[in-house]
C-alpha cells in the first residue's frame, strides 16, 4: 500500500494522514469548496476538490471519491467516521473497483448496520440483550402485546442509523400509537427506512463500549472499554478509559461478548461494540459501530497502540502482532469533545469565526483538531472543532490535567463546550464516578456556567497574553535576507 485517499474532512482526516505518513504512505485529500483552505487539505500530498459545500454534493459522492483514487494511483480508501464510513454499498464499490477499503467487509457493515440484524447475530453467541422485539414492529396490536411482557417504560428505536434519530421513550399505553408514528416518520426521513422495534427502557444506564480489533485471519481481541455516559441528545461529550465502575471480571465478560459479536459477522478491522449497563452492573448489547470511533484516542492513550496504523495493517492482510494476553491498561485517559455549541442554550450550534485559537500543551495532553485561528466554522458539517485528551497515571491525575488543559485552551469568536467540560469534571458525581446517561439532565443548568467578574477578567488577561505571545516580532531577522522557504511537503504536494 503506497497511497491512500482519505474520504473525510477536518480532524479525523488529518489524524489518519499523520499515521499514514509515519508508515511511509502518501495521502490524497478530497475536499469540498468550503474546505479548500483547511489544514487537512494543506497537509495531504495531493488534494482534489470533489464538489460544493453540502456533503450530499461532495463527501457523500462515493463514485467521485473512487474516481479520484483511480486517477491519482491510490491503492486504498480510508473513510474515517461519519459520511460513507458505514455505507456497505460504498465499501463494496471500493472493492469492486480493485481498491482496498480500510475497514470491515461490506457484509459486516450491512449486518451490524441494522440494529435488528445485529441483535439476531449476537444472540447466537448468547450475548445479553435488553428485552424487546427481535423483528421490525408490524402493528400497534403487536406493540401492545410486547409491552404486556416488558412493561412500561419502553424505547422505540429505528433499526437503521443512530445518533438518537427515530428514538422515542414511551411511558404509558395512551402515548404508544403516536410515538410509534413519530419514530417511524423520523427514521424514514433520516435513513430512508421506517423499520422500528421495541426495547425495555433502561432508565438510568451507563453507556459503555468495548473497542475490538480483528484481522483477516480470524484473530479478534478487545482493547478494553470506554465510558461514554455524559451525552446530550444521545451524542457523547466526555469519554474516558477505563470506566470507573467496572470490575476486572465484568470487564473480561464484556470484552468476551464484544469479541463474540465481532465473530458473529466475521469482522476485521477496528470496531466498537456498545452496551448499556444498569445500576447492578448487568450489561446488555446495544449495537456495533463498524468504524473508528470519535473517542478512539482514549483507548490509544491507555494501550499505547495506534488504531489507524492497526487498521491499515489489517487492510494489507497482516496478522495482529499481539494477542489478548499482551494487552494491559496503562493509566487513565479522558476526552472532551470541543464543539462549536452553546451549552447555555441547549447546546445549539454556534458557528462563526475562530478569532482566537491557541491549543493547550504540556505533559499528557493531546489535541486532535482540524482548524486554525481565523478560520470559519461552516454550517454544513458537524460542529466538532477538536478533541482534547488528557492522560494520567490514575483517573484523578487525568481529570486534573484535563481541567488544566481546558484553562489553557484559548478560543474566542464562538461559543464552545469548553466551559461545560470544566464544570462537569469538577462535579462530585463525576469525581466519584457515580453518574449515568442522565448526568446533564440531572445536574446541569445554564446558570452553572456563570463566572464571576474576577474569573472573566483573569481569563481575558490570559487570552490577551497568549495572543501577544503568538504574534511575531515586527523586526524579526531573516536568514540571508530571504523569506523562510516552504517545507518539503508543501513543495511536493499538488492541490487540484
Amino acid at each position: 500500500m503506497k497511497k491512500i485517499v482519505v474520504a473525510n474532512r477536518g480532524e479525523i482526516a488529518l489524524r489518519v494522514m499523520r499515521s499514514a505518513r509515519e508508515m511511509g504512505i502518501a495521502t490524497v485529500a478530497v475536499y469540498s469548496e468550503a474546505d479548500r483552505t483547511m489544514p487537512f487539505v494543506q497537509y495531504a500530498d495531493e488534494a482534489v476538490c470533489i464538489g460544493p459545500a453540502p456533503s450530499a454534493q461532495s463527501y457523500l459522492l462515493g463514485d467521485k471519491i473512487i474516481a479520484v483514487a483511480k486517477s491519482t494511483g491510490a491503492d486504498a480508501i480510508h473513510p474515517g467516521y461519519g459520511f460513507l464510513s458505514e455505507n456497505a454499498r460504498f465499501a463494496q464499490a471500493v472493492e469492486d473497483a480493485g481498491l482496498i477499503f480500510i475497514g470491515p467487509s461490506a457484509s459486516s457493515i450491512e449486518t451490524m448496520g441494522s440494529k435488528l440484524a445485529a441483535k439476531q447475530a449476537a444472540q447466537k453467541f448468547g450475548v445479553p440483550m435488553v428485552p424487546g422485539t427481535e423483528t421490525p414492529l408490524k402493528s400497534l396490536e403487536e406493540a401492545k402485546e410486547v409491552v404486556k411482557k416488558t412493561g412500561f417504560p419502553i424505547l422505540i428505536k429505528a433499526s437503521a442509523g443512530g445518533g438518537g434519530k427515530g428514538m422515542r421513550v414511551v411511558e404509558k399505553e395512551s402515548e404508544l400509537e403516536e410515538q410509534i408514528r413519530l419514530a417511524k416518520s423520523e427514521a424514514l426521513s433520516a435513513f430512508g427506512d421506517d423499520a422500528v422495534f421495541i426495547e425495555k427502557y433502561v432508565g438510568s444506564p451507563r453507556h459503555i463500549e468495548i473497542q475490538v480489533l480483528g484481522d483477516r485471519h480470524g484473530n479478534v481481541v478487545y482493547l478494553f472499554e470506554r465510558e461514554c455516559s455524559i451525552q446530550r441528545r444521545h451524542q457523547k461529550l466526555i469519554e474516558e478509559a477505563p470506566s470507573s465502575c467496572l470490575t476486572p471480571d465484568i470487564r473480561q465478560a464484556m470484552g468476551q461478548c464484544a469479541v463474540d459479536v465481532a465473530r458473529a459477522c466475521n469482522y476485521h478491522g477496528a470496531g466498537t461494540v456498545e452496551f448499556l449497563v444498569d445500576e447492578k452492573l448487568n450489561f446488555y448489547f446495544l449495537e456495533m459501530n463498524t468504524r473508528l470511533q470519535v473517542e478512539h484516542p482514549v483507548t490509544e492513550m491507555i494501550t499505547g497502540l495506534d488504531l489507524v496504523k492497526e487498521q491499515i495493517r489489517v487492510a494489507r492482510g497482516e496478522k495482529l502482532s499481539f494477542g489478548q494476553n499482551d494487552l494491559t491498561i496503562n493509566g487513565h485517559a479522558i476526552e472532551l469533545r470541543l464543539c462549536a455549541e452553546d451549552p447555555a442554550n441547549n447546546f445549539l450550534p454556534d458557528t462563526g469565526r475562530l478569532e482566537t485559537y491557541i491549543r493547550p500543551q504540556g505533559p499528557g495532553v493531546r489535541v486532535d483538531d482540524g482548524y486554525e485561528a481565523g478560520m470559519d466554522i461552516p454550517i454544513f458539517y458537524d460542529p466538532m472543532i477538536s478533541k482534547l485528551i488528557a492522560w494520567g497515571a490514575d483517573r484523578d491525575e487525568a481529570r486534573l490535567r484535563l481541567i488544566r488543559a481546558i484553562d489553557e485552551y484559548r478560543v474566542t469568536g464562538i461559543k464552545t463546550t469548553l466551559p461545560f467540560g470544566k464544570w462537569a469534571l469538577q462535579q462530585a458525581a463525576f469525581i466519584e464516578g457515580n453518574f449515568d446517561t442522565n448526568f446533564i439532565a440531572r445536574y446541569f443548568t445554564p446558570q452553572a456556567l456563570e463566572a464571576s467578574p474576577e474569573d472573566d477578567a483573569a481569563r481575558a488577561a490570559a487570552i490577551l497574553a497568549a495572543v501577544l505571545w503568538e504574534q511575531p516580532a515586527a523586526a524579526a531577522p531573516q536568514l540571508n535576507g530571504s523569506a523562510k522557504a516552504p517545507s518539503a511537503w508543501k513543495q511536493r504536494r499538488r492541490v487540484r
